[in-house]
């Protein structure tokens, strides 16, 4: 029986790395997560034949009540809402690291953990160290979601001022409580340990702005890798210690990538909590400032006579399920003899790969879209940028403003195109609250409305 739980464990290992290879490209994605499916149920089934497990009946109730949430869950979530229901999933990691971590301690006779009459020492360095990881992703998680939601502003603080000397204060009194919890094994200490991470995880994530948060959400999936890898310590389960390792490590891989793209520390942004928030209202409504207004019936003869169009998609197009309209405007402009591309930024939208799974969705040939450092060359030879509410990563100011919370980051060169079309409901302010430069641009032709409504009249005026 060691034997066939040994090559099963190794089977399902590798079909999760061929499963996150898989993932890297949405040409290859569906099969990744087919290759996940696969190696996951392989997973749970060999665990379940393990001897040291009991109450079969009980777990697989368990399991079919899990999985039957989840499914309903995800088969009623709209895309727009596709940022929040991973942060939330993710703080579900977190708590079942912290739920484990508090069974191995009242309970270490059952995970073979106890020598003479104490807990192994390593045992509780696991237990610590996961709880904490856990518990930091699980409040972190759920502060990610309320933003993402729209039910907490994007910075909050616990403390109005001094909130880095705060932050420190209680930065070490985790790190004495975590020390004392591993030479004592007290359960009061953990129980404050616990409730110290619940704290700093909301700290950490509370004072994140608006701008961070896709880098935030893919750190939140690092961290519950890394729980769930504390878990498998403590269960002793290799299988669990290699899959938190390869989701902790690919999150933290795509976190910096992310942030290198923005022109961002990824240490300032995950210790942004421990900085005093000065965040200002930078949204400025200058009714005196001029722009163009335009509508779907003279943007489609625009459209029309030129022989370029470059689409980038934003969190508008998401918001108002334009993804599809928008594939059959493609269709019309390409018949047109019009050719059309489309640029995404790395972090457009609320999580990472947001725009490429709605435009997939649509059926948008892969080889169409383009990333930021791809087509950005472009932009200056494009005869149309049509903007999908995509309003941050177009912003000028980031190159300009050297006051901006997005100064710095590499931006789609939208500008350059001979006319820029911007689909918008509103002169509002993006995510990160920076009003855009890119409205008042003589080339710039502002079309107002539902994006999907906005394209769909298009649509009619090019047939």
């Amino acid at each position: 029986m060691s034997s066939f739980i040994a090559i099963s464990y190794l089977v399902s290992a590798i079909l999760f790395i061929m499963s996150l290879y898989g993932l890297s490209s949405p040409k290859t994605s569906r099969k990744g997560n087919y290759l996940g499916i696969i190696g996951m149920a392989i997973a749970i089934l060999t665990t379940l034949l393990l001897p040291q497990v009991h109450n079969l009946l009980q777990i697989i109730l368990a399991i079919a009540i899990g999985g039957t949430i989840g499914y309903s869950i995800t088969k009623k979530v709209k895309m727009t809402a596709m940022p929040q229901l991973v942060a939330g999933f993710h703080s579900l990691v977190g708590l079942a690291a912290v739920f484990i971590a508090c069974s191995a301690l009242w309970m270490p006779e059952s995970f073979n953990i106890v020598e003479g009459k104490k807990i192994k020492t390593a045992s509780l360095i696991e237990m610590g160290i996961g709880a904490v990881i856990g518990a930091i992703t699980f409040t972190g998680s759920i502060v990610a979601f309320l933003k993402l939601n729209g039910n907490l502003k994007s910075k909050i603080s616990l403390f109005k001022n001094n909130q880095k000397k705060y932050s420190q204060y209680f930065a070490i009194f985790l790190a004495i409580t975590l020390i004392s919890f591993i030479i004592f094994g007290s359960k009061f200490l953990f129980i404050l340990l616990i409730l110290l991470s619940f704290l700093i995880g909301f700290i950490l994530i509370g004072n994140v702005g608006g701008a961070d948060m896709p880098v935030v959400v893919s750190m939140l999936n690092s961290y519950s890798g890394w729980a769930a890898s504390g878990i498998g310590f403590t269960l002793n389960n290799p299988l669990l210690i290699i899959t938190g390792a390869l989701v902790g490590a690919s999150g933290a891989i795509l976190s910096y990538i992310m942030c290198k793209a923005m022109n961002r520390s990824i240490i300032n942004v995950i210790f942004s909590g421990f900085e005093d928030n000065n965040e200002k209202s930078l949204a400025t409504e200058n009714e005196s400032r001029f722009v163009k207004q335009g509508n779907a019936e003279d943007a489609a003869q625009i459209i029309k006579s030129s022989s370029s169009v470059i689409i980038i998609p934003g969190y508008g197009m998401a918001v108002s399920s334009a993804q599809h309209a928008v594939y059959e405007m493609t269709k019309l402009l390409e018949e047109s003899g019009i050719e059309v591309k489309f640029a995404i930024h790395p972090v457009a939208g609320r999580m990472p790969g947001h725009m490429n799974v709605l435009l997939a969705e649509a059926n948008v040939n892969y080889e169409k879209v383009f990333e930021l450092d791809e087509i950005n060359s472009e932009f200056k030879n494009t005869d149309i940028a049509f903007v999908i509410g995509a309003n941050d990563i177009t912003n000028p100011a980031a190159k300009t403003d050297k006051t901006s919370p997005i100064y710095g980051m590499p931006i789609l060169d939208v500008a350059c195109a001979k006319t820029v079309f911007f689909v918008k409901r509103s002169m509002a302010s993006g995510y990160a609250g920076v009003e855009n430069e890119l409205f008042y641009n003589d080339n710039t032709i502002m079309l107002f409305g539902d994006a999907k409504k906005v394209v769909e009249e298009i649509i009619k005026n090019l047939t």
